[in-house]
């Protein structure tokens, strides 16, 4: 949602009650299969269901709100590299520290899935606070998705005084993008 206000793309939102199981009903699987949220519905009826896929797509498709360097553009690599590591790398132990009982046959396992998903997220999130020293965005000078991607996820981490004490350089950065007033909109929207 931050992105599409960040484009000032008109869109509608649709809530989804993942406690409610609305994501597994019929009516949501038909739009996306996989059952997972959130969901973009294009304009031409194109169904995306990966959150880094639906930042990549709007980025290329919103070239003048420079969400994205574009493909010949030499921030590109890094770019991606970003979006893929918060969605493969920290996003991966996030699920696995949330939903324990997903990893293993044996519920009794569940504190040590959990127990090894917090060490993931503390080495994942080492390591990207660690490059960030020194930026003021994700990509240095320019603001993009990403930057936009880990305010998501630095807001999922449960002990956030640990987390601002800790990684000073996500803090930093997500709290410039959290700032600026088309994400601001969006945040106020979701927690309404």
């Amino acid at each position: 949602m931050a992105a599409l206000e960040e484009i000032g793309a008109h869109y509608e939102l649709e809530l989804v009650d993942i406690g409610r199981q609305e994501h597994r009903s019929s009516g949501y699987l038909r739009i996306n299969p996989a059952g997972f949220v959130p969901t973009l519905v294009t304009p031409d009826g194109t169904t995306l269901f990966e959150s880094a896929a639906m930042l990549v797509y709007l980025g290329d498709r919103h070239p003048d709100a420079h969400l994205a360097p574009a493909p010949d553009d030499a921030l590109r690599p890094a770019y991606l590299q970003w979006l893929v590591y918060m969605s493969g790398t920290i996003s991966t132990a996030y699920k696995r520290y949330f939903y324990p009982h997903r990893f293993s046959t044996r519920q009794a396992d569940s504190d040590n899935v959990r127990a090894r998903a917090v060490e993931n997220l503390l080495e994942a999130w080492a390591l990207l606070d660690d490059a960030l020293a020194g930026r003021a965005w994700v990509l240095g000078d320019r603001f993009s998705a990403c930057d936009i991607y880990m305010l998501m996820y630095a807001g999922w981490f449960e002990d956030a005084d640990a987390f601002r004490t800790r990684f000073r350089n996500v803090t930093r950065i997500a709290g410039a993008v959290a700032a600026r007033p088309a994400v601001a909109r969006a945040l106020e929207r979701h927690w309404r």
